[in-house]
């Protein structure tokens, strides 16, 4: 009996060493397959960045009439082509090839302090000017006459690529994120973005708002799951993934209140940093090579305007999602012949942009070399609300207009009473994407718009005294 106790614990011993190498194989097994798993997105990631091809051209985007803080099953319903990135891809490289420890991996804005910042007039938002700047920002503002000043709440901002692809000159867009949620899904759609596209990284300036009931908190990033969320051919698709983080609570709270589009205007606005700003919004696509294009025209503009006070206009037109978008006039013209395009907001609301008087612009055959003037607008109607470069001292957006309605046409109206006059460009021109049904609009739409048309008769009675303007009865007739 002594001679077998020693044998059975031998044997228990042998057992349990066995079981534990076993585990420890295991365990470094999964460990291995972990760590190729996040190479080979980093390869990937890698790789997509050094294709130089062009973004984005024809992608499906969400339309206008749908709600401005969305929800997931409208953006599923878009549909997207590949995206591929059009960057050098040197800097977007050395950016991958620093992902090497996922400990020290930072999101945008990791070190933005969320205590500091400036409230607006009514203490209602946390402004944080230049919150991410863009790499060439101050050098290229130093040698451009033009900016692109834009907003968007987050979930709008997959537009932003597009946008930047097209307008490669200096970007400020003013973004709208409410509590930690979305100021989680924006940190990681602006890394993607700034990683997969080198025109973001490079132009775009981001200023952040808050509502004051809604702090954000900054939460450590998973550099893991990010990796796995990133697709540089898609835009959209990456997009949709990220936005799943958003919280019901934080749903029920954007349908409870309203969304700040003119303190997000004038918030962006005063971000720029030359002479002459095109104010637009963010899904708001410029055609192509409008950059040089503009700093052209505008380098001799003030011979033009002895007044100091005058707006160009740039066309906005809405095309059919299924359709590329057009690389310069003569292409637009086709699709408009086709049906496939057509003056913005003609089928939900023609006063938008009738007065642009869209027969003039068509007619004329200016060449794509150039920007010339195609004509004065002298049908102004109240409602108008054209896109327009203007220098920077036009007056700001009324930060009283707040959800839908009277947030555009208020200021120009304003411009218009102070003695501006609208010019219209060609060959250059915007294009929305979607083709619009007035039914297609949401009744909360509606209800803000009656709202804020209250707000308007007092801001009315302002402006006449402000500029000792008589009332124009012909401006206030009700349209439907």
């Amino acid at each position: 009996m002594t001679l077998i106790v020693p044998c059975v614990n031998m044997h228990k011993k042998s057992f349990s060493i066995k079981i534990t190498s076993i585990i420890l194989l295991f365990c470094n097994v999964l460990w291995t397959i972990r760590l190729c798993f996040v190479s080979q997105h980093l390869t990937d990631l890698q790789t997509l960045t050094a294709r130089n091809a062009s973004l984005l051209n024809g992608s499906r985007r969400m339309t206008l009439n749908a709600n401005p803080y969305g929800d997931k099953k409208q953006l599923q319903q878009q549909q997207q082509r590949p995206a591929q990135s059009a960057s050098s891809s040197q800097l977007i490289a050395e950016q991958v090839k620093s992902l090497n420890s996922l400990e020290s991996f930072s999101l945008a804005f990791q070190n933005l302090s969320l205590n500091l910042g400036r409230w607006d007039n009514q203490r209602l938002y946390k402004l944080f000017d230049f919150a991410l700047v863009g790499d060439n920002y101050e050098e290229s503002s130093e040698h451009s006459l033009i900016c692109l000043a834009t907003q968007t709440s987050v979930e709008r901002l997959h537009s932003l690529a597009e946008v930047a692809k097209q307008f490669q000159g200096p970007i400020s867009i003013a973004v709208f994120v409410a509590g930690n949620d979305e100021f989680t899904i924006l940190q990681y759609y602006v890394t993607y973005l700034r990683l997969c596209f080198d025109f973001v990284r490079a132009n775009v300036t981001f200023h952040l708002a808050y509502p004051r009931e809604r702090k954000p908190q900054h939460e450590t990033a998973d550099a893991y799951k990010l990796l796995q969320m990133f697709d540089c051919r898609y835009p959209l698709k990456t997009f949709l993934k990220i936005a799943q983080l958003r919280t019901s609570e934080t749903k029920r709270w954007r349908l409870r209140n309203l969304y700040p589009q003119n303190h997000l205007r004038n918030f962006a606005r005063k971000g720029c940093q030359t002479k002459y700003v095109f104010l637009t919004d963010v899904d708001i696509i410029p055609s192509a090579n409008i950059v040089p294009l503009l700093n052209e025209f505008l380098a001799t503009a003030s011979a033009r305007c002895s007044t100091g006070l005058c707006a160009y206009v740039i066309p906005t037109l809405e095309i059919d999602e299924r359709v590329r978008f057009p690389s310069h006039k003569n292409e637009l013209l086709r699709l408009i012949k086709r049906g496939l395009a057509r003056p913005f907001h003609e089928k939900v609301f023609i006063y938008n942009q009738f007065a642009t008087n869209f027969s003039s612009w068509l007619a004329n055959t200016q060449t794509d070399d150039r920007i010339t003037i195609s004509h004065q607008v002298t049908n102004y109607e109240f409602f108008y609300e054209p896109f327009y470069v203007a220098l920077d001292n036009a007056p700001p957006h009324d930060e009283r207009f707040v959800g839908y309605g009277f947030t555009r046409n208020s200021q120009v109206y304003e411009m218009y009473i102070a003695g501006y006059s609208f010019h219209v460009l060609t060959p250059v021109f915007t294009c929305h994407w979607g083709l619009q049904k007035k039914n297609a609009r949401p009744s909360w739409r509606e209800q803000q718009n009656t709202i804020n048309s209250k707000r308007f008769e007092i801001f009315k009675k302002e402006i006449f005294a402000r500029y000792k303007h008589p009332p124009i009865k012909q401006l206030f007739k009700t349209k439907t």
